[in-house]
């Protein structure tokens, strides 16, 4: 066996090996007697061991030259810049986002390319790639060495003009998605590795598909602290990027985020409390019977950390749920009707299951301002809060008043399927101030003020008893704005 063949042996490629003899001897012939047949023969082994991808999503930084095609479906601005030799002419470069069916990714033209990008690209052609993939400041990008179009290839590629959540893939870009805002983060630093300080922050957004993560880089970072929970936004200009395998949008410096006059539904598939097992991810809500202050501690790297519990109850069980970071710091009282997503299920104290929300959780307060029903608790962008579907595995799953036009005659009883856990303040028809009242419950917390839930509603004590936690009482007294004045406990 020659040379030739050896090398072709070592090979994995789809090239028939006359092929590969024939451009060995042209490398032979193109290099004037300059190499020989071994080494022609390694210099097109080389060129052939360029990856080529399968498609877009194959493509990770660290990889040699890669080889993809994808459709063009935005092209970028040309950039000037001035390149650290002095004396050499400034630089161009325009980024495009190219797509297939597995993602998108993009491309950074260099100069000449770049020129030509904005004279000779179109948005919707398919383009043969080759260049180097690198982590760029906004995810994945190529650097192009060769951009070629393909008039005969097909690529099927999706390119929605307004997304929903379920409607996100890996890789798209330009999204452009209407949500209502469920949670916000603070912006955080970091250092690059150029040695630069980035910026993020993040939101989390949903609609009547489903929610999702959006993280605002550097400049865009500042845009958390515009908005809050249960406003309506719209991300535009958003691309689709991966993380510990959930996907995330995010917002760079072509990216927005604006505050829109839209109603937008958002339904969190909540389970009951009583179904959590240790190891689960889960979305849980209930009414709130117990808060802790909250604590700071000392990390291993030596910066301080926070962390504050909160127990909460629904229909079938309770749970506390650790918040931790700067959810410790959300305005959650006793009563309040709240839903947590994505929350860890742990091992909590004494063997106890415990939710553990964390970075890639949220924390929502259901508006008590919103109009309640039987049927859900609705808001929309005006009233702020976060509003469920016509069924009870949404947000109505904790409870809703029942009409105002039976407010008056209610005392005290709350619609078939609609009562509030540990939340009935806001889920029973309003008293009347000044209401002479009756309630027997169990004690779920001492202090002030002392809480006692009777397995449908929870209800604030104002009273100078002794008790103890667990003992079941009934109070006797007036009530104003959902706490009882007692007159006599026993």
């Amino acid at each position: 066996m020659g040379v030739i063949e050896d090398v072709y042996e070592d090979l994995d490629t789809d090239v028939e090996f006359e092929e590969f003899e024939a451009a060995v001897e042209d490398k032979v012939e193109q290099m004037g007697g300059l190499a020989d047949d071994e080494t022609a023969a390694m210099l097109i082994a080389h060129e052939l061991r360029d990856e080529e991808a399968d498609t877009i999503a194959d493509i990770e930084p660290g990889m040699n030259d890669v080889k993809f095609l994808g459709k063009v479906t935005s092209i970028g601005d040309v950039r000037t810049f001035d390149r650290d030799d002095e004396e050499a002419d400034e630089g161009r470069v325009c980024n495009i986002d190219v797509a297939d069916a597995s993602g998108s990714v993009r491309v950074a033209l260099w100069d000449d390319m770049a020129a030509a990008a904005q004279d000779e690209l179109e948005v919707g052609q398919v383009l043969r790639v080759m260049g180097r993939p690198k982590e760029g400041y906004s995810g994945l990008e190529v650097s192009a060495d060769k951009v070629e179009p393909d008039e005969d290839a097909e690529v099927d590629v999706q390119v929605l003009d307004t997304y929903h959540v379920e409607d996100l893939s890996l890789g798209a870009s330009d999204v452009d998605l209407v949500g209502q805002v469920l949670d916000t983060d603070a912006v955080r630093t970091f250092d690059r590795d150029d040695g630069s300080e980035g910026r993020v922050a993040n939101l989390t957004v949903g609609d009547e598909t489903g929610r999702v993560r959006v993280t605002l880089w550097d400049g865009k970072a500042d845009l958390a602290d515009e908005f809050a929970a249960g406003e309506v936004v719209e991300v535009g200009d958003g691309y689709v990027r991966e993380r510990d395998g959930d996907l995330e949008l995010h917002v760079g410096d072509r990216g927005t985020v604006e505050r829109v006059d839209e109603d937008v539904e958002y339904v969190p598939e909540t389970v009951d409390i009583a179904d959590v097992e240790i190891g689960q991810t889960v979305d849980i809500g209930g009414g709130v019977i117990e808060t802790d202050p909250t604590r700071t501690f000392d990390r291993d790297d030596g910066s301080e950390g926070q962390v504050r519990n909160v127990r909460i109850k629904d229909e079938t069980g309770e749970i506390r749920v650790a918040l931790w970071g700067d959810k410790a710091d959300r305005d959650i009282d006793l009563a309040d009707r709240v839903v947590f997503t994505d929350v860890e299920i742990q091992d909590g104290w004494q063997d106890d299951l415990e939710a553990s929300a964390n970075w890639r959780s949220t924390v929502a307060v259901l508006d008590g301002d919103a109009s309640a029903t039987a049927d859900g608790v609705s808001s929309g962008s005006e009233a702020g809060g976060v509003r469920s579907g016509e069924n009870e595995t949404g947000l109505d799953a904790f409870g809703g008043a029942a009409d105002e036009g039976d407010a008056g005659e209610n005392t005290g009883s709350v619609t078939d399927g609609a009562a509030v856990n540990g939340g009935a303040a806001a889920a029973t028809a309003e008293r009347g101030d000044g209401d002479e009242v009756e309630f027997t419950g169990t004690v779920v917390q001492t202090g002030d003020p002392v809480v006692v839930d009777d397995g449908q509603q929870t209800k604030r004590i104002e009273t100078d008893a002794n008790l103890r936690l667990g003992e079941e009482i009934t109070v006797r007294g007036t009530e104003r704005d959902g706490t009882i004045q007692s007159e006599d406990v026993f």
